[in-house]
């Protein structure tokens, strides 16, 4: 990937790209070869403008394709910039139902996701879904030591921070917070937030209006 493209992504299109990546798959299991901007637009509901230019964006190859792009061609640079080729190895804190979910969650895996360990405060179980449950103490020096670089938090907002501040001792670079604590992280850190509260006050406001 270019840094020229690279420069011209923005955060919403780089959002966009799993939405791309899945249908761009299916087209690719039913052996179509070439799609263009406005079909994938029709199939996604999306602007045709704004697909056309998240396209060029990704696009590697010299020029414009005046028949459509290449479906496996394009499907592969979507997956460079995400970094779906690479395996990002993570660990989660918290081992209730929604780390449970996150754990089994097969399209993360698709996606180049492992979660190589999960923490809880009283581990109750050696595993949960197949990975191993440690005493959340450790968790500094197990990310240290294995040199990863995502943490995932499913805790009680009250516990939060304090994870946080573990995971950041540890050297994490990245962290997915499923609470609804804004985290205080070093300016070097990325925090991307998933709270579901918020989320679900947009639709009951949405319903409040519409009923």
């Amino acid at each position: 990937m270019n840094e020229c493209n690279q420069q011209v992504i923005t955060i919403q299109a780089l959002q966009r790209m799993p939405y791309y990546i899945q249908q761009l798959k299916i087209l690719k299991e039913n052996k179509v070869e070439t799609v263009s901007a406005p079909r994938i637009a029709e199939l996604l509901k999306l602007n045709e403008v704004q697909v056309r230019k998240d396209f060029a964006a990704v696009y590697t190859a010299k020029g414009k394709p005046k028949t459509g792009f290449p479906v496996t061609e394009l499907l592969n640079n979507m997956e460079e910039l995400l970094g779906y080729h690479n395996i990002n190895e993570a660990v989660i804190v918290g081992s209730g139902s929604l780390a449970r979910a996150i754990i089994t969650d097969e399209s993360l895996q698709n996606f180049g996701l492992e979660i190589v360990a999960a923490f809880d405060l009283n581990p109750a179980d050696a595993e949960s879904c197949g990975v191993k449950i440690l005493a959340s103490d450790k968790i500094s020096n197990l990310c240290r030591r294995m040199k990863i670089h995502i943490g995932i938090i499913t805790v009680p907002a009250a516990q939060a921070q304090v994870v946080c501040d573990q995971l950041v001792a540890g050297g994490i670079l990245a962290v997915w917070n499923f609470t609804p604590v804004r985290l205080s992280v070093p300016e070097y850190i990325l925090v991307r937030n998933e709270n579901l509260a918020a989320s679900f006050a947009i639709l009951s406001n949405h319903l409040k209006k519409t009923l």
